[in-house]
Order: structure tokens, then C-alpha cells, then sequence
């Protein structure tokens, strides 16, 4: 009984994952640090930045959202330095699945493997959702084209306060109300950039780059104008009237949802060209770049607008018409596209990593998810496939639902792999560290602290929803992956009962 159990924490040798990078048909080694970096930017800035900011100021946190944001960077902090330790020791595609997976054991990475698979994928499927609204905006106010509304709205809608769905109506141009039938925009998009996707990383990654900096330069330009406008007295009080103090954490785990997509760069480990000095300098130079630009404009954001007054779907725009900046609002509207598009691109990039690293191991079918393709050296049956789940979730589910879903994954992400740079240190003290967390075990005890308090202010509802999805995942384990792991199955040999 005791083996039996012992059985679900086998842990994989660093020694045989260095093996694994050098045998089998291997993604191409393309990827540098500026690179990485912007792969980690344009995953990272998007709905968080465009849609979040303005909720989490209006009904929490007020001004002291920059605190919310600040905070909220502090555990994300945290964590990078552990991903960048792991990341350069273990240079292979996965993650946090892979680092679990040496640290923890087969039932651990396969819950952490599960788990990124709702951070990523969902994740995609409420940006791809979020991009529609706004590509619509821009028809409306660039062209005067108006896309018919039944084909931009999912058929169900979820309504926040009772839990429940609801067919979603809208609002016809000749004044009448009629069922929406499904989101198109969202699929045109997902299609697109899963093409791109299957063509090649390094295609992607110019793709991502220019859209990086066109984003950026646009935050860069709101803030900049913006900061004309602010009045002093919209700072006070500093504080949410209703909730004080209270809302600063509270707007921190809300805000979280802004900074999801920066670990994504160790999805791509294996496609960097040095990884061990690479992968630690895209990991904190995209956390850091986010963050100064995720204070300035929140600070801007609140200093133009009392927070009472800011709109809590479209807070950057709408505060820039407010003040009579029209051209600047339509810059911002812009902004959100190349924001959301290069966040769909990185996600719809990551998940596939995952998957592929799962199916080497056994855990999942290696026939469709490890397969590579001959010309472009891209696992582009899992990215077709990833395309396939996005594009019906972005236009079937409710994009207030996918959102509740994707951040208490990552935020449990964060916490394994803070754990797992601790226990490295005492497992295996002697392994090759190219670059070294300091402080251990502070940094390790902050993110677990930090990052897991995160999680008691989503609330129960996203509590019980990870536990149903976990409980999806653990029936696939036991029913698939436990009996195809490759290391089950070397253990059974080497001890004679394979």
C-alpha cells in the first residue's frame, strides 16, 4: 500500500530532463531575450490593463488602486524570481508542469499541467471574446461599419450576482430585441492567429514584436496626455469611501487577472537560444516593464476622472473622450486591439507547450500532442486543436465567466512553483544553477504567502469552480495518464514488474 501511494509522488531526474532536451524530434532554438521578453509584454498587457483597471477603481479601491497594482506585482515578483531559477535549470518546455514534475511528483505536475491548461486556454477565450467588443468599436467609429449584433455576443449570458445563465438578447438596429447566435470576431481572430501559430515561432514572435511596441507606444502616448488633464483633487480620498483599506487587497486579487501571462515565457524554454540567460531576463524584464506602465496609467486613469465617474467597460477611452481628447480615445481603442491580439497569440503559443510536454511524458496522446510538424517545427496539432477549444469558448461561453475561471489558476500556479525552488534547494542542493534565487527560503515563503492570499479574495464561487475542473482532471489521471506514464513505466522496469 505504501508503494502504491509512494507511486504518485515519483519525481523525474533533472539528469533525465537534460537527456530529453537532446533526443526526439525538438522545437527549434530561435528565441533571445528581447524576444522572450515581448513574447511575456504582449501576454501580459491587455484586458487586465483595459477593462480591469476601471473595475477595480470604481468599485474597490479608488485611487489606492496604484497600491492594488503595486501589491499584486510584489507576489507576481515573487514568483518570477522562482520561475527564473527553475526556467534556467530546466530549459525545457512546461512550466510550472515540468518544474512539479521534478520537484513534487507525476500527481502534483499533472494537477499543475490541468491547471495551465485552464489558465491558458479560458484565458484565450475571454480575450478573444474581450477583442470582439472593441473591434466592433472601431468599425463603428473608423469605417461606420456595423457588424449584425446576433453575431457578436455569445447565446448565453451569466449574470454575477445569481450565478445563473440566461439567453442573451440584443439590441437589433431597427429597435426590436433577438436572440444572439454566436460570437463571429472571435473565431475570425482565433483562426487567424492560430495559422500564424502553426507557420512558426519565429513568425510569431515578429508578429508578436511589432505588436508589443505598437501597444506600448500607445500606453506611452494615453499617459503622456493624459497627465495634462489630471486634477489633484481626484485623489482624495485616497481610499475606496466604502471599503478603506480593505479594498487594497482586494483590488490586488482582482488585479491579478492583470498580470497573468509573463510566466509564459518558460513555456518556451526550449525555443530559447540561451535559455539560462535568456529566460531570467525576459521573466522579470516583462514583469517590470508591465508594472511601470500598469501604475502610470492607473495613476493617470484616476487623476483625470473622480473614480465614482470612471466607466467600468472601457475606463481608458472613456476617460480621454471625457476630457475631450476624441483622436486619443480611438488611439486607445486601437491600443486594446494590438493588446488583445498579441495576449491571444501568446496564450494560444503557451498552451500547446503544455501540452506537448504532458504527452512526452505519457500523460497524454503523444501521437496528437507531441507531434511536430516536418516543415515548420511547430507542434501543430495541439495548435490547431488549442484554436478549435478557444474559438468555441470565446463564442459560445459568457466572457464574464471565463474571467472568473483564469486567475485563481495562475494564482495556484505560482504558489507550487514557489514552493518547488525551496524544495529543489533541499532535493537537490548540487545541481546546476545559472541563476540563483536570492534569500531562499524568504522568496520562497513570500510567494507562497502572498500569491495564496491572492486566492482568498476571488472567493468561494472560483474556489469551487478550480475544484470541479481538478476533479475533471484527476478522472482523466487515473483513467489514462497513470497507466501511460513513461515513468511509471520505467519504475515497473526497473523493478521487475513491468
Amino acid at each position: 500500500m505504501g508503494s502504491y501511494f509512494s507511486s504518485f509522488f515519483r519525481r523525474k531526474d533533472v539528469d533525465h530532463l537534460f537527456r530529453e532536451m537532446h533526443a526526439g524530434e525538438r522545437l527549434n532554438r530561435r528565441l533571445g531575450a528581447v524576444s522572450l521578453m515581448a513574447l511575456g509584454i504582449g501576454a501580459t498587457i491587455g484586458t487586465g490593463l483595459y477593462v480591469q483597471t476601471g473595475l477595480v477603481a470604481n468599485r474597490l479601491a479608488g485611487p489606492s488602486i496604484v497600491l492594488s497594482l503595486l501589491l499584486a506585482a510584489v507576489g507576481c515578483g515573487f514568483a518570477a524570481l522562482c520561475y527564473s531559477e527553475l526556467a534556467s535549470m530546466v530549459p525545457v518546455a512546461g512550466s510550472a508542469y515540468t518544474y512539479a514534475y521534478a520537484t513534487l511528483g507525476e500527481l502534483v505536475a499533472w494537477i499543475i499541467g490541468w491547471d495551465l491548461i485552464l489558465e491558458y486556454a479560458l484565458g484565450s477565450s475571454a480575450v478573444a471574446a474581450g477583442w470582439s467588443n472593441y473591434f466592433d468599436d472601431v468599425l463603428r467609429h473608423t469605417l461606420g461599419i456595423a457588424i449584425d449584433p446576433r453575431l457578436q455576443a455569445a447565446p448565453w449570458e451569466f449574470d454575477v450576482e445569481s450565478k445563473a445563465f440566461t439567453l442573451k438578447q440584443v439590441l437589433m438596429p431597427d429597435g426590436q430585441m433577438a436572440q444572439a447566435w454566436f460570437n463571429l470576431p472571435a473565431i475570425a481572430i482565433t483562426a487567424i492567429i492560430t495559422v500564424i501559430l502553426v507557420i512558426g515561432i519565429r513568425e510569431s514572435a515578429g508578429v508578436n514584436a511589432a505588436v508589443v511596441v505598437l501597444n506600448v507606444g500607445v500606453i506611452l502616448t494615453v499617459i503622456g496626455l493624459g497627465v495634462w488633464y489630471i486634477n489633484p483633487d481626484n485623489y482624495h480620498p485616497f481610499l475606496h469611501e466604502k471599503h478603506g483599506w480593505r479594498g487594497v487587497p482586494e483590488g490586488a486579487g482582482k488585479m491579478f487577472f492583470a498580470y497573468i501571462g509573463f510566466d509564459s515565457i518558460s513555456t518556451n524554454a526550449e525555443e530559447a537560444r540561451r535559455p539560462q540567460r535568456d529566460l531570467p531576463i525576459g521573466i522579470m524584464g516583462a514583469l517590470f516593464i508591465c508594472t511601470i506602465l500598469y501604475i502610470g496609467a492607473a495613476a493617470v486613469l484616476t487623476g483625470v476622472l473622480p473614480y465614482q465617474q470612471i466607466d467600468v467597460k472601457a475606463p481608458m477611452a472613456a476617460a480621454l473622450h471625457a476630457r475631450g481628447l476624441t483622436f486619443a480615445g480611438t488611439l486607445v481603442s486601437l491600443g486594446v486591439l494590438a493588446g488583445m491580439t498579441s495576449s491571444l497569440l501568446v496564450g494560444n503559443l503557451s498552451q500547446p507547450r503544455i501540452l506537448l510536454a504532458m504527452s512526452r511524458d505519457g500523460l497524454l496522446p503523444r501521437g496528437l500532442f507531441a507531434a511536430i510538424h516536418p516543415r515548420f517545427r511547430t507542434p501543430w496539432k495541439s495548435t490547431i486543436l488549442v484554436g478549435v477549444f478557444v474559438a468555441l469558448g470565446a463564442s459560445l461561453a459568457p466572457l464574464e465567466f471565463l474571467a472568473d475561471l483564469v486567475s485563481i489558476g495562475t494564482l495556484f500556479a505560482f504558489v507550487v512553483v514557489s514552493a518547488a525552488v525551496w524544495i529543489m534547494r533541499v532535493t537537490n542542493p548540487g545541481a546546476t544553477r545559472p541563476f540563483r534565487v536570492p534569500w531562499i527560503p524568504f522568496v520562497s515563503t513570500m510567494g507562497i504567502a502572498i500569491n495564496g492570499s491572492m486566492i482568498y479574495f476571488l472567493g468561494p464561487d472560483n474556489w469551487i469552480r478550480l475544484l470541479v475542473w481538478l476533479v475533471i482532471g484527476l478522472v482523466i489521471y487515473f483513467g489514462y495518464s497513470r497507466r501511460h506514464s513513461n515513468l511509471r513505466a520505467r519504475s515497473s522496469e526497473a523493478s521487475g514488474t513491468g
